[in-house]
């Protein structure tokens, strides 16, 4: 038997990691193993592992999943969405029975808001509950300096920051590095067949998981700005915004990528694009009339420093 997995807080990004692990573990297998089904797109960055040849008693695979909401319109809705995924059992949702989630569970994922995250590790129990075992925090501002202060010392604490695209397994997810121990192998894994089977994983030292936030985590909002004003520009020149919406969505779809293949870079894109006297270097220069360069990293940075501030209001 592979672990349980338990998820406490199912907003946006704790349904959108949950649903990228089912819908890996079965499209992948019918006994859920990662063996077999269509290759991706692309080779995983190194330090990347992509799950292969999984038994079904895989201790780094989960194989069964508890979701805790706070309301029973929240539990029901989450029923009905995951009934048909892994069977009718695969996932259990109970509705503000925090301690009795985590005491079932094996690996557990944070996935509530910053300003929450120290009132649910006070409830009384869920100390004990968490003892020995892996916590999972994707809380935006947090750090594992904080979260530890609150869980007994033989938890091992992890920050993970995964990004919205882990809905249809092509996100990107950074991992902070796990201090050694001896389960420290195993944890290892369970991380990498976990965020690796939603997309990409990286580890990162905690000190740069507020930029990673702003890059990654927020990325997915600022591609769609221009995405969204390409297709602005394509119905302007006459196109219909369905077909507008297709092109420029394939088109940053396609270069993005193409960016990601080993030793290319986006600017050596740009270059073979850009003929000399053409359209494209055209449209380049009128981009940098418009600072859209500095623009764009400036959101980044501004980004950043917020990302910095969400836990602040959390206790020390």
């Amino acid at each position: 038997m592979g672990y349980t997995l338990c998820v406490l807080g199912c907003g946006t990004m704790g349904v959108a990691i949950t649903s990228g692990v089912l819908a890996s573990l079965e499209s992948q297998s019918p006994l859920h193993g990662l063996s077999s089904g269509l290759p991706k797109w692309e080779s995983h960055t190194p330090g990347t592992s992509t799950p292969i040849n999984v038994a079904d008693d895989d201790p780094s695979l989960p194989s069964r999943f508890v979701a805790c909401v706070k309301r029973e319109e929240s539990a029901r809705l989450l029923r009905e969405k995951f009934r048909t995924i892994l069977g009718g059992d695969a996932i259990q949702v109970l509705v503000g029975q925090n301690v009795s989630a985590v005491q079932r569970s094996d690996v557990v994922l944070l996935c509530c808001k910053p300003q929450v995250t120290h009132p649910i590790l006070s409830e009384d129990g869920i100390k004990e509950a968490l003892a020995g075992k892996l916590l999972i925090s994707i809380v935006t501002g947090v750090t594992i300096a904080q979260l530890s202060s609150w869980v007994l010392p033989s938890t091992t604490v992890v920050r993970a920051m995964p990004n919205v695209a882990c809905r249809i397994r092509e996100g990107m997810t950074v991992v902070s590095t796990l201090s050694p121990s001896n389960a420290e192998g195993l944890h290892k894994l369970i991380l990498l067949q976990l965020f690796s089977s939603i997309g990409r994983c990286r580890f990162l030292d905690e000190r740069q998981f507020d930029a990673s936030t702003a890059l990654s985590g927020c990325g997915p909002a600022f591609a769609c700005i221009f995405l969204e004003a390409m297709a602005d520009g394509g119905v302007m020149m006459g196109l219909p915004r369905a077909e507008a919406l297709e092109l420029a969505a394939q088109s940053l779809q396609g270069a993005a990528r193409m960016a990601l293949q080993p030793g290319s870079h986006p600017a050596q894109i740009k270059d073979s694009v850009a003929t000399p006297g053409g359209c494209t270097i055209a449209g380049l220069l009128a981009l940098e009339d418009g600072r859209v360069r500095s623009t764009i990293a400036r959101a980044i940075q501004v980004a950043t420093e917020r990302a910095g501030e969400l836990g602040q209001s959390a206790p020390k």
